[in-house]
């Protein structure tokens, strides 16, 4: 089973710190991190290297078929294997699924690097994604989840 690498990148116009802080929070990445169409719950967030975490997206219409844990959901385990504030988190996480062709080890990294003049340059690499996983939609799921951070951290004031 060949396994792809999975790339995207966002200017944030955050510091770096902001950025690490809205992953390690449970509340903050529950709220950004599902993209468009999802809805996040953290069931679990040890943000420390070796700790572990679940995240459950679900899709929010109920369509049925989406998910890969359930019908309508991706339940994620993960362990942290790198948290180095501010600038590298990453982490070791597979599908609760009974699809081989979503099963194996993930790994994703997520690097926020201060940009001169202020803001953030996040990068985030998934490897060992399985081969059922399209690129060109978790690269615009990840990248979704970006914009998302950047509106979270940068929200727009009311009229």
């Amino acid at each position: 089973m060949t396994t792809q690498t999975h790339r995207a990148e966002r200017a944030i116009a955050a510091p770096p710190e902001a950025c690490f802080d809205a992953w390690t929070d449970p509340a903050a990445l529950a709220l950004w991190l599902p993209p468009d169409g999802l809805r996040g719950e953290v069931r679990r967030l040890e943000a420390r290297p070796g700790g572990a975490f679940t995240i459950v997206l679900t899709h929010v219409d109920g369509a049925e078929g989406g998910g890969k844990s359930t019908a309508d959901s991706d339940v994620v385990d993960g362990i942290f294997v790198t948290l180095d504030r501010p600038g590298t988190l990453a982490f070791e996480s597979r599908f609760d699924s009974e699809h081989a062709e979503f099963a194996g080890l993930m790994r994703m990294t997520w690097r926020f690097e201060a940009e001169p003049g202020g803001g953030t340059r996040a990068r985030v690499t998934a490897e060992g994604v399985p081969p059922a996983i399209p690129r060109d939609v978790h690269e615009a799921g990840i990248a979704a989840s970006l914009a998302n951070l950047d509106s979270y951290l940068n929200p727009t004031p009311a009229p």
